[in-house]
């Protein structure tokens, strides 16, 4: 079976939350990035900020690598919205952790971003919960705790639904206690 690797900075770092979406989401490790960081200013379609990379001489993010069987791929193409917000970069260098390896993955990249949007706070949680799920720096941990957010006033909109019950499967059953 043909697999692929995928460098998730957002929402995905949490296992629960790509497991839920991909059934062969495997965690490889964590990576970095050179000559890039995240920011939340990505416009989501539900008019929130989402998490998307932005070029910065000089600097690194963690992020989680994960392998998929490429047959999954088409499927994390639309919930990640490839071609409505996203494209998707196939040759995105990264660097194992140790530093030892330096791989080539799939990740997706915003086509614009607007500084004004902030996330909604159960997206926020998501990406805290998986910073601290792979143990990230606490500068990095500190960083997304920092991150201004708003409550998501739909209480059924779908996608907060599937975050919370992610948050949730994860064991964070207080997920607004963690900013």
């Amino acid at each position: 079976m043909h697999t692929c690797l995928y460098f998730a900075y957002g929402s995905n770092l949490l296992s629960t939350r790509l497991g839920a979406r991909c059934a062969s989401a495997r965690v490889v490790g964590v990576a970095m990035t050179e000559g890039w960081t995240v920011s939340f200013t990505k416009p989501g379609g539900d008019g929130s900020g989402k998490a998307g990379l932005v070029q910065r001489s000089g600097a690194t993010h963690p992020g989680v690598v994960y392998e998929l069987t490429a047959d999954e791929m088409p499927l994390l193409d639309r919930i990640e919205g490839v071609g409505h917000g996203y494209t998707r970069e196939d040759d995105f260098q990264v660097t194992m952790v140790d530093g030892s390896t330096r791989i080539s993955t799939a990740t997706y990249m915003p086509q614009r971003h607007d500084p004004a949007l902030i996330p909604f706070d159960w997206y926020l949680a998501l990406c805290i919960a998986g910073a601290t799920e792979h143990r990230f720096d606490p500068q990095v941990l500190a960083a997304f705790q920092a991150t201004p957010s708003k409550p998501d006033i739909e209480d059924h909109r779908p996608a907060r639904v599937a975050g919370i019950k992610a948050l949730q499967a994860a064991g964070h059953d207080d997920w607004q206690g963690m900013f």
